[in-house]
């Protein structure tokens, strides 16, 4: 069963376990409060919804994925304005980077500022040949403040992060790839069916095992190694409890597929 649900910038479809999120703000999808407000009150919903195990991520449109925020907001803002609006921006990103499945990004055109601190809030990044990637913050005096400058130097080199953050550089898709910033570049005309090829191989494996590696991933990235391997040990040792790892056993010994229950 197919369900659709529209709001004013944010749409959801569910289909087979997956749920395709659109940010829908012609021309370039740009963020707003209201904007900030429906995706955080979508993913929400997701996560509370046993049918959604994978999100796949998008801008509406053809030109942007997301192309910033809405510049005619900061002039009023004073610093106590400005610090609140920053964090409240990285508690929606935060949100969906431990959402409680894979989130997948599908870029095409521009993902600039609040566009890029999004798509690194996503777990796997698949562009467009078309795309472009920028932190352009400093170009109005200020800096990333939806986690461009904690999330950038973690995927690419320090360096890099600072070269691009410093200079508020575009680069393309291929570039973007060649550091580390996106995984995978197809042609604009097959972005979203890849997208969907990489969720339905994802969904095709245990979903309790997915999740324990994300959370293992994303909390022992910051943690000393040491530390962060007893993390990897305890989630390890929490699917041994699963019928999924019993299932996923017997067809690997029988030589079928598994049929997973995330149970």
């Amino acid at each position: 069963m197919k369900t659709d649900v529209k709001r004013r910038f944010v749409n959801y479809t569910i289909e087979e376990k997956m749920a395709w999120v659109t940010i829908d703000n012609p021309p370039l999808n740009a963020l707003n409060h209201a904007l900030m407000d429906e995706l955080r009150a979508v993913f929400n919903e997701l996560e509370e919804n046993e049918d959604v195990l994978i999100v796949i991520l998008r801008g509406g449109g053809e030109r942007a994925f997301v192309a910033g925020a809405d510049i005619k907001q900061f002039p009023a803002m004073d610093q106590a304005v400005a610090e609140k609006f920053s964090s409240e921006g990285q508690d929606v990103f935060n949100q969906i980077e431990n959402f409680k499945g894979p989130v997948i990004a599908a870029i095409q055109g521009f993902a600039l500022g609040g566009g890029c601190e999004l798509a690194m809030a996503c777990d796997i990044r698949v562009a467009s040949e078309d795309a472009k990637f920028g932190q352009p913050e400093i170009n109005l005096a200020i800096i990333p403040g939806y986690g461009g400058t904690q999330r950038m130097p973690r995927l690419v080199a320090t360096g890099k992060a600072k070269e691009l953050i410093y200079t508020a550089e575009m680069i393309d898709a291929t570039e973007a790839m060649k550091i580390g910033l996106v995984e995978r570049v197809v042609k604009r005309e097959e972005l979203l069916d890849a997208a969907k090829k990489l969720a339905i191989t994802i969904l095709t494996k245990g979903p309790l095992a997915i999740k324990a590696a994300k959370k293992a991933i994303n909390e022992g990235v910051a943690l000393p190694l040491q530390e962060g391997l007893k993390l990897e040990s305890r989630y390890f040792g929490t699917l041994f409890s699963t019928e999924d790892k019993n299932e996923g056993a017997l067809a690997f010994l029988e030589k079928r597929k598994p049929i997973f229950k995330g149970k």
